[in-house]
């Protein structure tokens, strides 16, 4: 999808879930201490560093790396951090990154700043060229159970094989799997 369709769709996603996004905001900020959102330093766009925001689901002082990497990431979750992330709803705050372009509907996910394997083997196969998405097509195929290498793979398929009709299909895929909440391990 071009940047003018990713922001027509971002805007109209915005009004209609502005209610929602408001009443998580307030949930969380009600049920652990800390701000609501959670701003990370993530890779876009040729290696650009951007802060993306997210619900906050880990309490304040959790340290910054990926969650798969943490000894035992249920004792950081917040009292509602599990449902937000098993339904997804923590990434609603990304709309802002999609309306402020450094990020699209579709694409490779953002990793974090401190992913250099991840960030070095994407390199390598061209897909930090990409704007990364809030889906992607290694999202469909696997989430959080996919080891770095598959993740990267597949994110050197989509490069080959984005269109508007392949993106649409991911965004297909991504609310079965949300609804179905189909490789969520944390």
């Amino acid at each position: 999808m071009n940047r003018l369709c990713n922001l027509g769709i971002a805007i109209i996603a915005t009004i209609l879930l502005f209610l929602p996004i408001l009443v998580i905001g307030i949930f969380v900020r009600r049920t652990s201490p800390g701000p609501a959102l959670y701003w990370s330093d993530r890779v876009g766009c040729n290696n650009k560093i951007f802060k993306m925001p997210k619900f906050r689901t880990m309490r304040v002082g959790t340290p910054a790396v990926a969650t798969h990497m943490l000894t035992d990431p249920a004792i950081f979750l917040t009292p509602i951090g599990s449902f937000l992330r098993t339904t997804s709803l923590d990434e609603l705050p990304q709309l802002w990154s999609i309306l402020k372009g450094d990020m699209n509907f579709v694409g490779p996910r953002p990793a974090l700043f401190n992913q250099t394997d991840l960030i070095a083997l994407r390199t390598l196969q061209g897909v930090h060229k990409l704007v990364p998405g809030l889906t992607g097509w290694a999202q469909v195929n696997g989430r959080d159970e996919l080891p770095i290498l598959d993740k990267v793979k597949l994110d050197a398929e989509y490069l080959r094989r984005r269109s508007f009709w392949f993106d649409l299909w991911v965004l297909w895929l991504t609310f079965v799997k949300v609804l179905h909440r189909d490789g969520v391990s944390h």
